[in-house]
């Protein structure tokens, strides 16, 4: 009997050690619901026989933010990529980057800014009023019989080379500015353009812009050259503004004719340039 009681007490003992060994998972991992389905293990950043303690805690909550910093640096990055794609091949550097080793842009379309810029922006609406009217950057000279393939802020450089080439024999100024062969290739290549850029409103500013300089915009700003002075200057560029004479200075030469009179020229360009 003693010995039967000695052997009840001793499984009594052995049971309650069994019981109170803890289970060791094969893998530690936290659990995330799906929104389509019951809650399922992640694959664990650490594998380990038993329950972590606070040290392996903390290390393996710094490794799972480390992962959270890296995919979000990752994301940022894929779409500044994407981005900077779109913008290469939907601006006025096309396809490839703009790379000026000439003329930078000179003057912003922002009237808020300094006083070449807000010259530069009233100015390119004064003279977008005398030569393109409603159709804007889309103008096209209106004695030209064939007319471009497509709206030319939807063309490339490229393409409006080619109607050029193809419709020998008319009048090809074009644009918010009505930029003539001659005038817009040599533009393009002071500013290293590529072919592949879009003529789109934005370029056509910044060509314009360069335009404006030639023509002594800053001298004018400064107030070395005369509102006088600088208007004739104007008006042999754009043959739609007229010279001190009244008349456009190409007046006459393949139909060019002034579109505003030297008093309403004169009265836009005195808010512009006042004193």
């Amino acid at each position: 009997m003693r010995i039967f009681f000695t052997l009840l007490l001793l499984g009594l003992l052995v049971g309650s050690k069994v019981q109170a060994q803890p289970v060791l998972p094969a893998l530690s991992g936290q659990l995330f619901v799906s929104s389509d389905g019951p809650a399922a293990p992640l694959i664990p950043a650490l594998m380990r026989p038993g329950p972590p303690d606070a040290g392996a805690a903390a290390g393996q909550h710094a490794a799972q933010e480390t992962s959270a910093k890296s995919a979000s640096l990752f994301g940022s990055f894929q779409e500044a990529r994407l981005l900077s794609a779109a913008l290469r091949s939907d601006s006025i550097e096309g396809p490839r980057p703009y790379r000026s080793t000439a003329t930078p842009r000179l003057f912003g379309g922002n009237p808020s800014g300094g006083a070449h810029e807000r010259a530069a922006h009233h100015l390119r609406h004064l003279i977008a009023s005398a030569e393109a009217g409603a159709m804007g950057y889309d103008a096209v000279q209106y004695g030209a019989r064939s007319r471009p393939p497509a709206q030319p802020t939807a063309m490339t450089l490229a393409q409006i080379s080619n109607w050029i080439t193809r419709t020998p024999g008319q009048p090809h100024a074009i644009g918010r500015y009505q930029f003539i062969p001659s005038t817009l290739w040599r533009l393009v290549k002071d500013q290293n353009i590529p072919m592949q850029a879009r003529f789109s409103p934005q370029l056509q500013d910044r060509l314009a812009d360069q335009l404006l300089r030639e023509a002594g915009l800053e001298a004018a700003v400064r107030g070395e050259l005369s509102r006088t002075g600088f208007m004739n200057n104007l008006a042999k560029i754009w043959a739609g503004l007229p010279n001190s004479s009244g008349r456009s200075h190409y007046h006459g030469y393949a139909g060019n004719k002034a579109t505003m009179s030297w008093t309403e020229y004169t009265r836009a360009m005195s808010v512009i340039f006042p004193g």
